[in-house]
């Protein structure tokens, strides 16, 4: 009957260590926020622009199911909504978790709301490209003419059911996705800018 116990015991214990996937660093952040805002990372940082360039990993199923992603999703959103620093997306390694989340805001819709992407990638871009200047919540004080396509076609996991999509994307919200999948892959807008200049 001990036996039985213990090795039932065993069995919980395991799967309390890795029924979510998320390493103990990032539940330490994720939770430490506690659906309040995190701490954007910033370039001027030299610890916050090694995470910055860092690619991040695919998140998994198992992960998405765990209670850690609604608490970084609505924390993420609560971030990119601050009054004081307001932004139009946010990717998850800006708020110092380096896995392939971004939050969009998509002013194509009504209502323009907030929209969560798990593992996006751009499969397409078109042939047109357009300049525009670009500002990001981990650069800050700064803003950078960028050329970017104008249309792409991107892929991602529903962020519910973890199903594929994919989705056609013009205009200025294709620019915030294309600003946003950078971050994933360890890119700033300067990077791609052909200038920079700092805002008074």
């Amino acid at each position: 009957m001990r036996f039985r116990f213990a090795i039932s015991l065993l069995l919980l214990l395991l799967m309390g260590c890795s029924s979510s996937g998320w390493s103990p660093q990032e539940r330490a952040i994720i939770n430490g926020a506690n659906y309040s805002r995190m701490s954007v990372l910033s370039v001027e940082s030299p610890t916050d622009s090694l995470t910055l360039r860092t690619p991040s990993a695919p998140l998994s199923k198992e992960e998405l199911l765990a209670p850690e992603f609604g608490r970084l999703v609505a924390s993420m959103i609560e971030s990119v909504n601050n009054p004081q620093n307001e932004g139009v997306g946010i990717a998850a390694p800006q708020v110092g978790i380096l896995r392939r989340v971004v939050v969009v805001q998509r002013f194509d819709k009504a209502a323009e709301p907030f929209e969560v992407y798990v593992n996006p990638q751009i499969t397409h871009y078109s042939e047109e490209l357009s300049s525009g200047s670009e500002g990001c919540l981990s650069v800050p004080n700064r803003r950078g003419e960028v050329r970017r396509p104008q249309a792409i076609t991107i892929t991602y996991n529903h962020p519910i059911t973890f199903e594929p999509c994919e989705e056609h994307i013009e205009g200025f919200v294709a620019v915030i996705f294309q600003h946003e999948i950078d971050h994933l892959d360890g890119i700033l807008y300067t990077d791609r800018a052909d200038s920079v200049v700092v805002e008074q």
